[in-house]
């Protein structure tokens, strides 16, 4: 449904420079007014969709919601929200959601009634294992559940009628509202099923085609992405591969993975899943690498391998950032792209791979190859080669009939040239055997089968990604 899309995530309370905490009385900021400033350089990357949020009003980083009706004030309105997804629409971009529906803040009207109001409340039910027989770690006169034991975060006990009604609400208002085409569940994993399942059914009756995808962390993608429930989670089984194969000099990693995901009778070879090398809650993938150069055939990774890819914010410069402890603000900084595409990483030529060419200029040359080539986008998947540094695989048209469409991608991370040898009978069923010449779509140059088969020769660090001619 959405394997066409490539995605550019946003999280614009640190996006616009949002204050960090909302005073509840500020008038309304400008910054999605602003976002739409940014619209062009989404399109000069290739971009077709955008996942943004959280937006409505909260307290402190969005996630802590207060008002799933309105758009926080230190972003802007609801006309300004409504202004920036015709404008991503009028661009050709489709829009997500962050939609926070398994927990409220503590500024939530139903739980401020409960502090008020205590067993008397009519809320009491709207929350997990409130127990007014002791207090909570805040000093409250109950305890409750929080998301992941923060009680900044209340979590909402989804079977209640109640509760669920006025999130699904909430839903469908962002639906008629602002013409959203998905949303992506936060948290998705402690969500019920049965609550996942009536939302799914709620927005496919209100817009055929909508989109849902889920947070999901660990466990088997299938208990969440399935037929009437999720269309896709987050890979984070590919993202943890995508730069630990590289720092480790492991390939075998990330082939793992892409043979247990994708390759035959894989797991998730029908589900598009959302990949990322980073995302707001985890450190840039720059910070993560310890070679940089690393990073042009990580995000030529990233474009070629089965499901949905998406670029965070500010990445395509190659921008560094890590987590602490205490706090997620070096993940989330305020866009200043002239400043990122002075100082992100730009390799030397001697380094470089594909000619050298900056990051930016490079993920918009796999994006433009990923987007003219079907079999990168829904092909089947088959390993080609292995070795500790080196790797090659093959996205085939799912037809046996357009076996002409395939796309071989061979990878080299060493610091040395190095080359891949992919025997004939490993090649697409077209030609067996035959010479056939393919063109390596970032250079433009020609490399030719025979009898031995096809010969790849790879530069330090670089990625090859060669189409039947």
């Amino acid at each position: 449904m959405f394997a066409d899309k490539i995605f550019y995530h946003i999280y614009p309370l640190g996006f616009c420079g949002a204050p960090w905490n909302n005073d509840f009385s500020s008038p309304p900021g400008t910054g999605l007014r602003s976002l739409v400033d940014h619209i062009p350089h989404l399109l000069r990357l290739g971009i077709n969709a955008v996942y943004i949020g959280p937006l409505f009003e909260s307290e402190a980083h969005g996630y802590d919601t207060l008002d799933y009706f309105w758009v926080d004030r230190r972003l802007g309105t609801n006309e300004d929200l409504k202004y920036l997804v015709r404008a991503y629409h009028d661009a050709g971009i489709a829009v997500v959601f962050d939609a926070v529906l398994n927990h409220s803040g503590r500024h939530f009207f139903a739980f401020k009634d409960l502090l008020q109001n205590g067993e008397a409340s009519p809320y009491r039910d709207w929350y997990v294992n409130v127990d007014f027989s002791r207090r909570s770690p805040r000093g409250d006169p109950f305890s409750y559940e929080g998301w992941a034991g923060c009680f900044d975060l209340v979590k909402f006990n989804g079977r209640c009628r109640e509760a669920r009604e006025h999130l699904f609400k909430a839903v469908e208002f962002w639906i008629n509202e602002f013409g959203i085409d998905g949303l992506r569940l936060d948290a998705a994993a402690e969500l019920l099923p049965e609550f996942m399942d009536e939302l799914a059914t709620l927005c496919a009756s209100r817009r055929p085609g909508f989109w849902l995808m889920g947070e999901v962390v660990g466990g088997d993608y299938r208990n969440w992405a399935r037929e009437g429930r999720l269309d896709s989670v987050t890979n984070y089984e590919m993202y943890k591969g995508l730069w630990s194969c590289f720092n480790d000099r492991n390939f075998f990693e990330i082939a793992w993975t892409l043979n247990r995901q994708f390759g035959t009778g894989g797991l998730y070879r029908r589900i598009d899943l959302y990949n990322f090398a980073d995302n707001h809650d985890v450190n840039r993938v720059a910070s993560s690498l310890a070679n940089p150069s690393h990073l042009f055939p990580l995000y030529g990774l990233l474009f070629t391998v089965p499901g949905v890819p998406s670029i965070y914010y500010g990445s395509e410069f190659g921008i560094g950032g890590t987590r602490t402890s205490e706090s997620d603000r070096a993940l989330r900084p305020r866009w200043d792209g002239g400043r990122w595409e002075k100082g992100g990483v730009a390799p030397n030529e001697p380094i470089a791979p594909n000619g050298g060419g900056a990051l930016f200029q490079h993920i918009a040359a796999l994006i433009r190859i990923r987007r003219e080539n079907p079999a990168l986008q829904r092909g089947d998947y088959r390993q080609l080669a292995l070795t500790h540094e080196q790797f090659a695989f093959i996205r085939e048209p799912q037809s046996p009939g357009e076996a002409a469409g395939a796309v071989v991608v061979a990878v080299n991370s060493a610091e040395g040239e190095r080359s891949v040898v992919v025997s004939p009978e490993q090649l697409p069923a077209a030609a067996p055997g035959a010479v056939k010449r393919w063109k390596d779509l970032l250079t433009g140059e020609m490399f030719e089968t025979g009898n031995q088969g096809l010969l790849i020769p790879l530069n330090a660090t670089q990625i090859r990604i060669l189409s039947g001619a």
